[in-house]
């Protein structure tokens, strides 16, 4: 009765995405959460995407994840940041109605094939030897599984800061997992802390309208899924107003009793998404911060002002609240604070998501490092669908499925997962991991657009895309090919008849001879333009000639960067053993072995990322990586 292929503990973003795609490629799964209610609970900034994050969200989707069409279901603001600035960076972000999207996620989840839910919380995990066989809950239930994924966020010994006053919750008002920690650390993981935060709310019937900007959503909404039809939703606008020297002084004067500096929080916080307390501290010159109030739900109870994230005390909270324009008289719902957690260094992680050290433990979220709905979600999915494919070796019902993946393992140009999940498990992380458009090398190759295009075939290998869906990807994947040939092959010289042609387009004419790829990369050359250009281009799809224009334009950086990843390829085939041994090679200093032995790269690719590994030092491991599998084969052969 309690024995399943697979077992997800948490069900917040990262768990959701684990125990459907488990479900969906035909494992039997059980998800064990501590409030059932709550399953896809936006805890924080109640928003999906934004610049990185909306790629990952992208990624998901095309992957066969719930997170992009959870989204679209539940928006009430959509707009693409960056978006004057070229595709590769831009990043759609939608405001969500946060009860909405946990009432869809959570339905989503019970109403799923093969995937069971109770509410539970694990206070231990169960091992023979080094192999991971179930766990035990608080109210004493055994639970035995082949795979088990660990997606706890900030709820391992997690501590709530609102100034002095300190509980232990892993979100405030929800208990934390005490024992499941204490469980991961008697099996060998080293545990460190972390440390996040999350801004007040307000009554918006409580906030004066009239003395804020407006901001609104795109006038045309963009949407995250795929699978999404006909997108016309409601949008509510969010406003903005700004901190002030009042508030900056009635925060400076009680940094005494602000537990970021008073030694209270021992966790590490994220650079990039500081306190109002930490900006002001750090940034003393600045005489303003931007805030943006966001409705939490379509019935605008709640405004979440985000850019005030603190752990101050109450009363200080209500002060600084009090002083800002459009707050005068807000009435706060819910106060801000910080909250600590313990977290395991993803290097302790194979690049599956597997752990090192018990084998069938996955870990996906927070509990690697992470931060933000996004990332966690994506992690989810990874390890998901490792964890299942990981049964193909010993379940005769797996063998034959899912095409020729053992396992899927992203390349640094093939997605912002596989980006985030290399910079984990090569690099590791003492704070928030965040993912960023600056992370990837191959951002050209990266884009929003083209995230189903990327990794359509994947989702489709693994049962999780339908025949009609990937015969329309495999149509419009050649009528790229051949509209970018056309394209390239199509010389254009400054005749009257191409002159004539340009003039007719309302494009500018040419000075001297050149390919036609140039002239559809403007920015002036629109669909309409294509299609009268050449007739072929009239038969192909919407989003066939979105990338024929976008390839275009950026033909000569993509080129560039192919030719990078080509390099990589080579490394990446460079596969490392796991028995491998680093230590006693000449030409290898001890530091490099240390950190060979310490992070057990699964490639030399893989191995190139590690801090202080130097191209000599991979010379020298690729000759030894061979003169291994050639000593391993004679002993075959023997």
């Amino acid at each position: 009765m309690n024995n399943f292929d697979i077992l997800v503990i948490g069900g917040g973003h990262a768990g959701i995405e684990a125990s459907r795609i488990s479900a969906m490629m035909g494992a039997k799964t059980h998800l064990l959460t501590m409030l059932v209610e709550n399953i896809g609970l936006a805890s924080c900034n109640p928003a999906i995407g934004g610049l990185g994050k909306g790629h990952l969200v992208k990624e998901i989707d095309a992957l066969g994840g719930a997170m992009g069409f959870l989204t679209d279901q539940s928006g009430l603001q959509y707009r693409i940041l960056n978006a004057s600035k070229g595709p590769a960076v831009r990043g759609t972000r939608a405001q969500i109605d946060m009860d909405l999207y946990r009432i869809h996620a959570r339905n989503l989840i019970l109403n799923t094939q093969n995937l069971s839910v109770s509410q539970e919380v694990v206070d231990s995990l169960i091992c023979k030897g080094q192999k991971i066989v179930g766990v035990k809950t608080n109210i004493g239930k055994t639970y035995y599984a082949k795979k088990i994924i660990v997606t706890t966020g900030t709820f391992l010994r997690g501590l709530v800061h609102i100034g002095e006053s300190k509980s232990h919750n892993g979100r405030f008002g929800e208990d934390s997992a005490n024992n499941l920690s204490m469980s991961l650390k008697e099996l060998g993981f080293e545990l460190g802390r972390l440390k996040t935060g999350t801004c007040p709310r307000v009554d918006g019937r409580s906030i004066d309208f009239s003395q804020l900007e407006v901001h609104y959503g795109d006038e045309i909404p963009p949407y995250f899924s795929y699978h999404t039809k006909e997108f016309n939703p409601k949008q509510l606008p969010c406003y903005v107003t700004y901190t002030n020297e009042i508030t900056h002084q009635y925060i400076r004067d009680n940094f005494s009793r602000a537990p970021l500096f008073t030694g209270q929080i021992e966790g590490v916080g994220p650079r990039y998404c500081p306190s109002i307390e930490d900006k002001v501290n750090r940034f003393a010159d600045k005489e303003r911060h931007q805030l943006f109030l966001e409705p939490q739900t379509f019935d605008k109870v709640e405004y979440y002002i985000n850019g005030l994230s603190t752990s101050l005390p109450f009363d200080i909270q209500e002060k600084m609240i009090h002083s800002i324009t459009g707050l005068e008289n807000a009435r706060i719902t819910r106060y801000g604070y910080a909250i600590e957690y313990d977290y395991v260094n993803p290097t302790a992680l194979w690049h599956t998501l597997e752990t090192k050290l018990i084998k069938g433990l996955y870990f996906a979220g927070q509990i690697n490092g992470t931060t933000g709905y996004e990332e966690a979600a994506a992690q989810g999915i990874m390890a998901g669908i490792n964890a299942v494919l990981s049964l193909k070796k010993d379940e005769e019902r797996f063998k034959g499925c899912f095409g020729d993946l053992e396992e899927l393992v992203l390349r640094r140009d093939e997605g912002y997962i596989g980006v985030m999940i290399d910079d984990l498990v090569t690099k590791g992380t003492n704070e928030p991991y965040r993912v960023f458009t600056s992370r990837a090398e191959y951002r050209l190759l990266l884009r929003e657009d083209n995230a189903i295009f990327r990794l359509g075939e994947y989702a489709y290998k693994l049962g999780l895309m339908q025949e009609e869906e990937y015969q329309r990807l495999k149509q419009d994947q050649e009528d790229i090919f051949q509209g970018m040939e056309f394209l390239k092959n199509t010389i254009l010289t400054p005749s009257k008849e191409t002159l004539k042609l340009l003039e007719n387009l309302g494009e500018a004419p040419i000075g001297d001879k050149c390919s036609a790829i140039l002239v559809a990369g403007r920015d002036s050359f629109d669909d309409k333009k294509l299609e009268k250009f050449a007739p072929m281009f009239g038969n192909m799809s919407k989003r066939a000639k979105e990338q024929i224009k976008i390839l275009a334009k950026y033909d000569a950086y993509i080129q560039k960067q192919m030719l990078s990843v080509a390099q990589m390829d080579e490394m990446l085939k460079v596969r490392i053993p796991k028995d491998f041994v680093f230590d006693g090679i000449a030409g290898l200093s001890l530091e490099v072995v240390e950190k060979l032995n310490k992070f057990r790269p699964s490639t030399l690719f893989h191995a190139s990322n590690i801090s202080g590994i130097t191209p000599a030092s991979l010379d020298v491991l690729h000759l030894y990586i061979h003169l291994h599998h050639k000593k391993r084969a004679e002993n075959v052969g023997c």
